[in-house]
């Protein structure tokens, strides 16, 4: 039997994006959510097994895993869970960012942590998820840009231990329209002007995201390790205005 990618945040814009483009490819999945009503329906709709959980609870994702890799092993895992933080410094609270952290680092890290021994059965892919905010500094997102930067930190580290059985890779977009940047891209004024700052004048889509994504876990991205990919039109490298 095929071994598996996992997808934990697979009812989010991008994870479902993402499981839908493998399932199209033929890979077989098994996803994980939060909110159990909503991962069921996604589940039948993708015709894959399914385990909800809470990624902060590291007895859930270990259980996650342990059902996931039953066939034999994980061929990926994908971690699409995270969050958007905007806040001006003087309003930050120690929490702030002490919860972003927890989120958007610690529990990718966990969950790889669990994964190790299934994806190096599986010659496995692990893709991560940061943010052109790390790259570039934007105002109100201190909280953000320095989880995120523990993303990319986590991802090298990673690359480097769990080499060379487990690539590991994350994926670095600007702004996309998923329900998760719904306060800005909700915002027509403020989505257009945003989109207009990009080489290619546009806001991201799930599917940028997710096409990236699905490249770092195939093995036409077999050489490819330790890398941050950036998805932004641009906007980490190109100026087309003085």
């Amino acid at each position: 039997m095929a071994r598996p990618v996992l997808i934990f945040g697979a009812t989010g814009g991008v994870g479902s994006t993402l499981a839908r483009q493998l399932r199209a490819r033929g890979r077989p999945l098994f996803l994980s959510a939060r909110n159990a009503g909503r991962l069921a329906e996604f589940a039948r709709e993708m015709d894959a097994p399914f385990r909800p959980a809470d990624v902060l609870d590291e007895d859930a994702v270990t259980a996650v895993v342990s059902e996931a890799a039953a066939s034999g092993g994980l061929s990926g895992l994908a971690f699409c869970v995270g969050s958007i933080v905007l806040k001006p410094l003087k309003n930050v609270r120690p929490d702030d960012f002490i919860e972003a952290f927890r989120l958007n680092t610690m529990a990718a890290a966990m969950a790889v942590a669990a994964a190790r021994e299934e994806l190096a059965r599986g010659q496995g892919a692990v893709v991560l998820f940061s943010t052109v905010a790390v790259a570039q500094g934007f105002t109100h997102h201190a909280v953000i840009s320095a989880a995120k930067g523990g993303v990319e930190g986590l991802t090298r580290a990673l690359a480097a231990e769990l080499a060379p059985k487990v690539r590991v890779n994350a994926v670095a977009p600007s702004l996309t329209r998923t329900p998760l940047a719904e306060q800005i891209t909700g915002n027509a004024a403020m989505a257009k002007g945003i989109a207009q700052l990009h080489a290619l004048p546009r806001l991201g889509e799930a599917e940028d995201v997710a096409a990236a994504a699905a490249f770092l876990l195939e093995p036409d991205s077999g050489w490819i390790t330790g890398q941050i990919l950036p998805v932004d039109g641009g906007r980490s490298r190109v100026r087309t205005k003085g």
